[in-house]
């Protein structure tokens, strides 16, 4: 496991002093975070790393605007709610996981903001006004911001999952991030579901992730055309089956709002055999 209070906190710029990071975080396996597993510390580094973003942030968000792998929609999307409910969009886990709660606000205020910077980009942009908030919020943001005292508006992907598309969106959001907006993509930096518990895979996860770190950690040019051709890296394919690399592209979202300094990795550990990173964008 590679986490430490030094990883964590934000990189000095004093000129920026209440600019707001981005994220990339992995959200884990459905509500893993809150049941029993075996071993007892499959996901404990993970979840150490969620409870400790908040306090590495230059000062409160005043809201979260959180991009979940698990809402595609054929335009870029936008919740409108000002009391979302919650999707508990998993299956065949024990009942208490459909009785967890998140009573977070929504902020329709800064959905109509977001709709309008993507307007603006040159996208078609759409604010839902009955979608709820799936898990890919709610299970991380319980560990990041348990008392659900801070506002978030969920933004979904395209349907069509262009990495270009979805680094400009990026690009498109980053003022928000001087608006005291916290930007957070939530989903893998590895997901084949049918490799988790796989030792074959180690290895190559962990040289797909090695990759994904270089192209982070690279200035913004490099990094976005690393990004934008993800699936020339090693094994890029075997990490994320094709049609199923939806838990990846919230990082491009991410990226595209960090602005032109290098990303760096705030958390990295095997887990079920595979290798999963976060990032941070300042």
């Amino acid at each position: 496991m590679n986490l430490t209070k030094e990883h964590l906190m934000p990189a000095e710029q004093p000129s920026k002093a209440t600019r707001m990071p981005t994220f990339f975080i992995p959200h884990g396996g459905g509500p893993c975070f809150f049941m029993d597993w075996n071993p007892p510390d499959t996901w404990r580094g993970m979840a150490a790393m969620l409870k400790g973003v908040m306090e590495t942030l230059p000062a409160r968000p005043r809201t979260i605007l959180l991009v979940s792998a698990h809402w595609l929609e054929p335009q870029f999307s936008v919740t409108g709610q000002a009391r979302p409910q919650l999707i508990y969009d998993y299956y065949g886990f024990p009942q208490h996981t459909y009785e967890l709660t998140y009573p977070a606000p929504g902020d329709p205020a800064l959905a109509g903001r977001v709709a309008t910077l993507i307007g603006e980009a040159g996208f078609d942009a759409r604010i839902d006004p009955e979608r709820g908030f799936d898990h890919g919020v709610f299970i991380p943001l319980k560990l990041m911001a348990p008392q659900a005292d801070i506002p978030v508006v969920q933004l979904s992907l395209r349907r069509d999952l262009q990495p270009a598309a979805h680094l400009a969106l990026g690009r498109a959001l980053t003022a928000l991030r001087d608006e005291d907006v916290l930007i957070v993509g939530s989903g893998m930096s590895f997901h084949n579901m049918r490799a988790y518990g796989d030792t074959r895979f180690t290895a190559l996860s962990q040289e797909f992730d090695e990759w994904l770190t270089d192209a982070v950690e690279s200035p913004a040019e490099r990094r976005e055309a690393l990004l934008g051709d993800w699936e020339a890296a090693p094994h890029a394919r075997l990490c994320h089956p094709a049609g199923g690399e939806e838990h990846l592209i919230p990082l491009l979202i991410a990226a595209g709002a960090g602005g032109p300094a290098p990303g760096r990795k705030i958390y990295s550990e095997p887990v079920m055999e595979t290798f999963i990173s976060a990032f941070r964008f300042d």
